[in-house]
């Protein structure tokens, strides 16, 4: 058990990793929320307990089963956002394998992954379908609440019934986040973000997505007034429009540079060509044209100083989920210059020096995560093979 500080609500609580667990009726999904996986984000922790203690407390209903989990003990305990290396960073199978078979622990952030892991598996193999798979978090800067996630129709379907705005493909830009590990295993998971760090409204904000969650789900039986209480609350947490937009752009931090964002940028802002928005080793770094910035980095840990995003047309959503639908990704392998990894057929190998037109672009609308292998060679790695839909088929938001 752990002390936890919340600077913005003056309050210190204490947890342990699960910070509850409540088994409900047979028949119910099972659905997961992590809070503090970053140590200095305890919005979700404190609401997560305050959301459980209200379900006991009231003696509201539950269908399936609800976990409400602690990430990093260690560094929520030490307020920071991680203590050797971040926690959201290092889901990657390799070291999964290392720290589980082996027990080679390296410092304190695999000794947690190691513990989360073996609960996750736990989860899986005792819990019963379909998975929801919920990790709150909160914004060095200021910020409308918003939802980050994997793009796969699955994940797509299910977040599009929140009123938010909605980033899609920073798996691209991020390797070994939890949400990614858990979206290969084909279960929704997605990311809230619900404000800055030491504002008492992220705390508020989490709430009400918790409770949203917890209706939208199925997972809680409470009147019907009640339910329209808590849309309506979601409906009002964001003034960025509900929306889908992509992630195209993420500003590296090198390990020896100095990175020093200027003052005043929020998420989702629009800035013109020409603005000075960070300072590099003494070299001012300005847009060379108008952009939305997205996450500006705002605290001493970290590695990500900013995005660039761009709302996705509707016509481009539906273009991708009807190329998906009908598989054109397996006619690419005709071609010159494109081929399969191994007989699994969900990895492409792109050698851009004979296959030059196509780009990231191109492997988004068919469901690709694409990467840089190496100067001439892209991997395409498909979101949808490990998808299983027919695990929500009952699902009233999936039979919508």
């Amino acid at each position: 058990m752990i002390l936890v500080h919340s600077k913005a609500l003056s309050r210190t609580v204490k947890v342990n990793r699960i910070i509850d667990h409540i088994q409900g009726s047979q028949g119910g999904p099972t659905i997961v929320f992590f809070g503090g996986v970053h140590g200095n984000e305890t919005a979700g922790v404190f609401a997560l307990k305050e959301v459980v203690e209200e379900i006991r407390n009231k003696n509201i209903s539950v269908n399936g089963e609800v976990y409400a989990i602690s990430g990093n003990l260690g560094a929520l305990g030490s307020k920071q956002r991680f203590q050797h290396e971040d926690l959201n960073r290092i889901w990657l199978q390799d070291r999964i394998e290392r720290v589980i078979s082996t027990k080679e622990i390296q410092h304190d952030e695999e000794d947690e992954l190691g513990q989360l892991f073996r609960l996750l598996q736990n989860i899986l193999d005792t819990g019963t379908p379909p998975f929801y798979f919920m990790d709150l978090h909160t914004t060095s800067s200021e910020t409308s609440p918003f939802m980050v996630l994997n793009d796969s129709l699955l994940n797509r379907k299910f977040a599009s019934n929140y009123p938010l705005p909605i980033i899609l493909g920073i798996e691209e830009y991020l390797k070994g986040a939890l949400l990614s590990y858990i979206n290969d295993l084909g279960y929704v998971s997605l990311g809230f973000e619900s404000g800055q760090h030491d504002d008492s409204r992220a705390v508020e904000n989490c709430l009400k997505f918790i409770r949203y969650s917890l209706v939208l789900t199925q997972s809680v039986n409470i009147p019907e007034i009640e339910q329209q209480q808590i849309k309506d609350a979601i409906s009002n947490l964001s003034s960025t429009p509900h929306r889908f937009y992509e992630i195209y752009h993420q500003h590296d931090i090198d390990h020896n540079s100095n990175f020093k964002m200027y003052p005043g940028f929020i998420n989702f802002q629009v800035v013109p060509k020409g603005k000075n928005i960070a300072l590099v080793d003494g070299v001012q770094l300005k847009t060379t044209k108008k952009r939305q910035i997205f996450m500006p980095l705002y605290q001493d840990q970290g590695n990500e100083g900013f995005y660039f995003i761009r709302p996705i047309p509707k016509i481009w959503l539906w273009l991708s989920k009807e190329l998906r639908r009908f598989k054109v990704d397996h006619i690419l392998v005709k071609l010159p210059g494109v081929k399969w990894r191994d007989g699994k057929k969900d990895v492409m190998v792109v050698d851009q020096r004979v296959a030059r037109f196509f780009a990231k672009s191109f492997f988004h609308l068919l469901g690709y995560r694409a990467r840089k292998f190496d100067r001439s060679h892209l991997i395409a790695k498909n979101r949808e093979s490990a998808s299983r839909p027919k695990e929500y088929g009952n699902a009233a938001w999936y039979q919508k």
